[in-house]
């Protein structure tokens, strides 16, 4: 007897093209994204991600306020990872009026980006989990995440939106207090990563919902031109504190984790490594960083800027941010363009998703990692 149960479809049979939407409400698609999904059966033929739900118009509004006020507006960006957004801008306006910023400054700025980077990447390991269908690591991700937050408050008095990286410097000193409290949370913090690993790292379910799905080889990488974790999860040895580097990044030693075939696996795995060199970066400077100025001298309140130009990027928590400034000698930025490593990364899915199943698009979306307010700005 025939099992018409399992039988193939006949030749004959085709199926229509169905389009669907995923969001913007949808929580995977971590903020307001929209993705337009031409469907044939379970596979995917076409992808279209529509952003701009979330645009606020900021490089525009830098055009009518002063340097020092447009710092606010960085917060607003990639709002997990804030403060490499802080400082990208500082290093673009440092750049164009020429200011020397002190050498504790620079330490400090490191700690504080390598810090804020281990809280994006805490977001990324647990919403990443909840993706896949693992509440768990959720839990432990954001009980360590909130005592990084506390250190950020203690310091600036906010828990996400910090505008504290200054032109020339940043806001207030790191006290003694602060510094063994980080101290102390680094040592809490080691054995938990390990955790981690165990909790869903090498979880056969997880890996195999994301080690063969996702895959961007490093020709597609280099082509999208896409940076971070996404560019490293696909091999290509890339990371501009090493390559280009800034703040105390020249003086610190750490290793760029890279991934092998590009899969959604690689790319969660380089950010999961990355938190332990930010671990080994941040007790380095601590042990490096000496007493001094945490401000440049001669940084006017009101400063007008010569005319000119000057570019300025950073490795974000999502990859290489840059910062394009042009000044007509005013009080204002003339014109400020951002490069966002979000919005470019964003825009492999039309690609990538291409050829999956409907079941694999929430793990190669969320593998990406994407902050919308980055994106749409």
């Amino acid at each position: 007897m025939t099992d018409t149960l399992h039988a193939p479809p006949p030749e004959d049979i085709k199926t229509d093209e169905m389009f669907i939407n995923l969001g913007p409400q949808h929580p995977s698609t971590h903020g307001v994204l929209r993705v337009g999904l031409t469907i044939s059966g379970e596979m995917i033929t076409k992808a279209v991600p529509d952003v701009g739900y979330l645009h606020r118009g900021t490089e525009k509004l830098a055009e009518v306020r002063g340097y020092h006020h447009c710092v606010v507006l960085t917060d607003r960006w990639d709002y997990v990872a804030a403060m490499p957004n802080n400082l990208v801008f500082c290093l673009a306006t440092e750049k164009l009026f020429n200011y020397q910023v002190p050498e504790r400054a620079q330490y400090i700025r490191t700690i504080m980006c390598e810090m804020n980077r281990i809280a994006s990447h805490l977001l990324f390991f647990g919403t990443y989990g909840i993706d896949i269908g693992a509440f768990t690591p959720f839990l432990y991700a954001f009980r360590e995440r909130e005592l990084v937050l506390d250190l950020f408050e203690q310091i600036c008095g906010a828990r996400l939106t910090y505008n504290y990286i200054r032109i020339g410097g940043v806001m207030v000193d790191v006290d003694d207090k602060w510094v063994a409290k980080c101290r102390e949370f680094l040592e809490y913090f080691k054995p938990r990563l390990k955790e981690y690993e165990t909790l869903l790292s090498y979880n056969p379910i997880f890996m195999d919902r994301t080690q063969t799905v996702g895959i961007i080889s490093k020709e597609d990488a280099m082509t999208w031109g896409l940076s971070g974790p996404n560019l490293r999860g696909s091999g290509i040895d890339y990371d501009a504190r090493k390559f280009e580097p800034y703040a105390a990044y020249d003086k610190v030693k750490f290793d760029v984790p890279l991934g092998k075939t590009g899969s959604c696996w690689d790319r969660y795995n380089c950010r999961v490594q990355e938190m332990y060199q930010s671990v080994s970066i941040v007790e380095q400077c601590f042990e490096q960083m000496k007493p001094g100025d945490f401000m440049a001298k001669g940084v006017a309140k009101v400063p007008k800027a010569p005319i000119g130009e000057a570019y300025a990027h950073v490795e974000g928590a999502r990859g290489n941010l840059g910062i394009y400034l042009v000044s007509d000698g005013g009080q204002s930025p003339f014109r400020m363009h951002v490069r966002a490593p979000s919005f470019i990364n964003l825009a492999i899915l039309q690609e990538s998703l291409v050829g999956k199943k409907v079941a694999d698009v929430i793990a190669i979306l969320g593998s990406i990692d994407i902050v919308l307010g980055e994106v749409d700005r």
